[in-house]
Parts: structure tokens; sequence; C-alpha cells
């Protein structure tokens, strides 16, 4: 009965995915919006063909750790240090401007001041995956819009960690050797992840070159590996699997084939994700916060790429490319939805505020994904056929 139950959960995802992805391509729209979709068309507050989505987010949440290792595997270690030299005052910057923004939207609108302050955090961040995944492989290595997006969305990951440890301690469970610990363990994660690549994985691969099968093998074993050390020292499984797509980056050969063949089981898992999104997300309370939810997207689609714009004309990145960046960085994170969960586990957000924060995050990604679409390159390309992403 559970095989039969999660075949037919497979086939329903998958099916309706190709049905409304072939009506996205023929409008040049962005998948991950038909994705979205079909979550909200499916899950429990759609026809509720799907009525638990918890077992298909559990799944999703690897297409995230394998875009990271994927990621990983194109960066130049020395490049990718100079890059975020650069773009750490941008970052820090503008996810302090957000937070103070979201914070005093949200008490302007009636909110605590814990949610408040919530609101505000979840506004720091834009969405790797999306950002990533609308931006062609040819812009995605080896350029300065790449590069620099890149190194943004590395320091607003290591922010949202840094900010899901510290927020259970509001609510007066103290988290502070958590935080001290995770960030000693960042250092030891990187140096434990070049030691064993060159120890181990290089030595392997260059034995095995020829066993492309065994390659892919150990690379999804040292991908998850990686990631789970990292879920124990207290960081994200993304920033460890981002950790060792870089360590094997050093061998071009290798890490260039690894690249290739682990694309489909990304983006497997990636559908997975975005339906999720769309499926879990609580109806219930829309005609409440919609207020709410349309001030604060209003906001994220139209001040952070402008803030963006600023920030970066100050550092010296020409005009256009401040805007391309800033519009490609202006929506939500699917760490914000994350927040959420932590926030009220910890007894810190109400209901009203966790839906609102919720619903202007899933409605960020479908609006952000539509604009970048129609205004800049992506992997849909202007004839209809999709690029190699």
């Amino acid at each position: 009965m559970l095989d039969s139950t999660f075949i037919f959960i497979m086939f329903a995802i998958f099916f309706g995915a190709a049905v409304l992805s072939t009506f996205a391509l023929f409008s040049r729209q962005s998948l991950m919006i038909a994705y979205i979709l079909l979550g909200i068309l499916l899950g429990p507050w759609g026809m509720n063909i799907i009525p638990d989505a918890s077992l298909v987010e559990e799944i999703g949440n690897t297409g995230v750790i394998f875009l990271l290792f994927l990621l990983g595997l194109h960066l130049d270690p020395l490049g990718m240090l100079q890059s975020l030299k650069k773009s750490s005052w941008v970052t820090l910057s503008s996810s302090l401007m957000f937070a103070i923004f979201g914070y005093g939207i949200g008490h302007a609108m009636g909110f605590s001041d814990i949610d408040s302050l919530i609101i505000g955090l979840s506004m720091m961040f834009s969405s790797t995956i999306i950002s990533l995944k609308l931006l062609p492989s040819g812009l995605v290595h080896n350029t300065q819009v790449g590069e620099f997006m890149i190194s943004v969305l590395l320091i607003q990951d290591l922010i949202a960690m840094a900010t899901l440890l510290v927020l259970p301690s509001l609510s007066g469970d103290s988290n502070s050797y958590a935080l001290l610990y995770a960030f000693l363990g960042l250092p030891l994660l990187i140096a434990s992840g070049f030691i064993v690549e060159y120890l181990v994985l290089s030595p392997l691969f260059e034995q095995f070159e020829r066993n492309r099968e065994y390659l892919f093998l150990l690379a999804i074993a040292w991908c998850l590996g990686m990631a789970e050390l990292s879920g124990v020292i207290g960081l994200s499984h993304e920033i460890g699997a981002f950790v060792a797509g870089v360590a094997v980056a050093s061998d071009s050969r290798v890490s260039l084939y690894l690249a290739k063949s682990l694309e489909p089981l990304r983006d497997f898992f990636l559908v997975m994700f975005f339906f999720s999104v769309g499926a879990m997300y609580d109806f219930s309370l829309l005609p409440e916060i919609a207020w709410s939810v349309l001030v604060l997207i209003s906001v994220m689609l139209f001040f952070k790429p402008y803030a963006f714009r600023i920030f970066l004309v100050q550092v010296g990145e020409p005009l256009s490319q401040s805007w391309e960046l800033g519009a490609r960085l202006g929506q939500g994170s699917e760490f914000s939805l994350l927040l959420v969960k932590v926030a009220v586990g910890a007894n810190l957000l109400s209901l009203t505020a966790a839906s609102t924060i919720q619903g202007f995050t899933v409605l960020s990604f479908i609006l952000s994904s539509f604009w970048v679409v129609r205004q800049y390159q992506t992997p849909v390309s202007p004839s209809g056929e999709t690029e190699t992403s």
C-alpha cells in the first residue's frame, strides 16, 4: 500500500509537471513557476490529490544540496575568495537595510515586535535556487555577473545560518555555544574537505578515471558525506555540499564530468522541492493577511533590486550590470521558509505572521521568475528552446 501510494505521488507530480511545464515553455516562463503552481493545484488547498507534502519536502531538500555541490564544482577557490572580499560590504549593508525595512513594515501593519523582527530577518535573503537556475550556464561560470552573484548568495547563506542558530535563544533557550561551535567548525570543515580530497579522492579519481559509474557513485557519497558532516557541526547541509564541490573543482577533468552527470539528478530533486513549496502553503489565513502580503511583496520586488543597484554601483560595478544583478536577487529565499519553521517551533512567531512570510516568499518566487525571464537572458531562450544550465 505504501509503495502504491508513493508511486502514485511520483506519477501525479511528474505527469502534472510535464503538462504545466509545456505551457510554461510556450509562454517563455521559468519551469519553477510550473512546479510551484502544480503544488498549489494538487496540494491540500487545491484538489487535495496529495494531502501531505511533507515527504516530498524532505526529498526536495536534497535537490538544494546537489545544486550547491554542482555550483562548487565550477568554482576556482582563489577566484572565489577575491569575489567574497568585494561583495562582503554589499551583502552585509543590504541585509541590514532589508531587515530594518521589513521590521518597520511589519510594525506598521500591526504585528508584534518579535513578529516584525522575524519578518525583517526573512527579507534579508535571496533565493539561491532561483537566482542560479535562472542564470544561463554561460554567465554562471567565469563571468563577473556569475561570480558576484554567487559570492553574495554565499555570504547570505552564512548570515542565514547564524540567524537560525541565534533565533531560538530569543525564547529563552540559550544557543550561544551552538553558534560558537558552528563558526569554529566552518574552518575545520573546509580544511578537512581539502585534505580528504587531496589524500583520498584525487588518487581514487586518477586511478579509476575511466570507470564513469564509479566516479558518479563516489561523487554522490562525497557530496552527501560532507553535507552530513556540516549538519553535525551545526552548519547547513548546503554549506557542506558546496565545500565538497569546491574541493573537487581543482581537478578540471573530473569536475566537468561530474557536473554534467549530476545535473539530471539535481533537476529531479528540485522538481520535488518547488512542488512542496506550493503544496505546503496554508491558504486559510489568506483573506486576513492579503494586504500585508501585497505590501511586503511590493517592497521585495521593487525596493530590493533598487537597493542592490545602489550598493553595487558604489563598489564600481557598471550600472546596467547592477540593475540585472539586483533584479536577479530580488526575491525571497528558501531560508525564509526555514526561518518560519524554526521560529514557530520555538513559539516565537504567530501563525498570522508565519503565513504572511510564507505568502510573500512564495509569491516573490513566482513574480521574480516571471520578471527575470521577461527582462534578461535565462535558460529559457527567446526562441523557446532551453539552454543547458
